[in-house]
């Protein structure tokens, strides 16, 4: 098989063997990637149209009692300046998005013990009484499955964890002994049988990375059937152990959201902010490989420097409605649109 019939075959089976696949990462060419994108393209449109759905991200605390090697948060760096914001803040991001159209905000931090079970569950609780027609997606990390319960019955309807590599061994080159894949993965698990809309994903050119680990995450996640998958090119900071590590590139991160698109065709694929950190128009071409789904920030500008998990993040000085203008002239350039909408995943339940 070449890879013009490896993405044919990709396309109408949604699977390809593993050397395949392999293959088709590491070998394609410029061209053949026009010919990816297309087919992501037309399978993107064929369940969304062209809508873009907007997802306003509240990144509420930058506290974190974990250690992960790549992570500018980390527990490790001393040089963070650490925040947390309160109830009335989130609300006042809220309201903010409400206003600009938004219909879904994303609660995002660090694994926080300040804000307990019971804290997070007031706060889902108080942002569902005010914007019932919208939902609300929580990341904040590893759970167990009463806690994830919980925040489910305040309110919650999706939650975003990222596997970041289903591998054992790679896993472990980037985080501490006390974190394994295999909780994480019965995490994820366990929000999917709660009834939470999941989302998971990894970090493409993350260190040690091969182009088996990717192809081994791209089978895990065909086989979980998330709702969302979040992927962005891996990003040094200079305050962690992988300072000196290369980034990702954009090439194999806009790859890879094709051939997630083809994989998983329902699947809600974000264009990320860390795609926009290493290329002016990043998230343009992300929703042109395939993606259709944007996050803007919504935290307050006072806070947004200091949730810093790599270098050179984009957007920090932006207020929320220059921000919002931003994207609807970047999307309005791709051809796309956005879309006032909660944006659930359309897959049909058991499929």
């Amino acid at each position: 098989m070449n890879n013009l019939e490896r993405i044919e075959e990709l396309r109408r089976t949604t699977k390809l063997p593993h050397e395949d696949m392999a293959a088709l990462i590491s070998t394609i060419s410029d061209e053949e990637a026009k010919v990816l994108y297309k087919n992501a393209r037309e399978v993107r449109e064929k369940y969304y149209g062209k809508d873009v759905y907007l997802r306003g991200l509240i990144e509420f605390t930058n506290n974190c009692k974990n250690n992960c090697y790549y992570c500018g948060i980390r527990r490790g760096n001393e040089k963070a300046e650490r925040y947390r914001l309160s109830l009335d803040d989130i609300l006042a991001c809220c309201k903010t998005g409400y206003e600009m159209g938004y219909r879904t905000f994303v609660l995002q931090g660090g694994e926080d013990p300040y804000f307990t079970d019971e804290r997070m569950a007031e706060i889902v609780r108080a942002i569902k009484e005010k914007y019932p027609d919208c939902a609300i997606t929580l990341s904040v990390g590893e759970k167990e499955k009463e806690t994830y319960a919980l925040w489910k019955e305040a309110g919650a309807d999706r939650y975003l964890l990222r596997h970041e590599t289903i591998n054992p061994a790679h896993y472990s080159k980037l985080h501490p002994a006390e974190l394994s894949i295999a909780h994480r993965v019965q995490c994820l698990y366990d929000l999917h049988d709660l009834g939470y809309q999941v989302g998971c994903g990894m970090m493409i050119g993350s260190p040690y990375q091969t182009i088996d680990n990717l192809v081994e995450d791209i089978e895990f996640m065909h086989g979980f059937q998330p709702e969302m998958a979040g992927i962005g090119p891996f990003i040094p900071h200079k305050d962690t152990p992988f300072r000196d590590q290369p980034a990702g590139t954009l090439k194999d991160t806009l790859h890879l959201l094709a051939i997630l698109r083809l994989s998983m065709p329902q699947v809600l694929l974000p264009a990320t902010t860390a795609l926009g950190t290493i290329h002016p128009q990043g998230r343009e071409m992300g929703l042109l490989a395939g993606a259709n789904v944007i996050m803007p920030n919504l935290s307050p500008t006072g806070v947004r420097d200091k949730y810093m998990l790599y270098n050179g993040k984009i957007c920090t000085d932006e207020s929320a409605s220059l921000c919002a203008n931003c994207m609807e002239r970047r999307v309005s350039s791709t051809g796309y649109q956005i879309k006032v909408s909660r944006g659930d995943c359309v897959k049909v339940s058991g499929n």
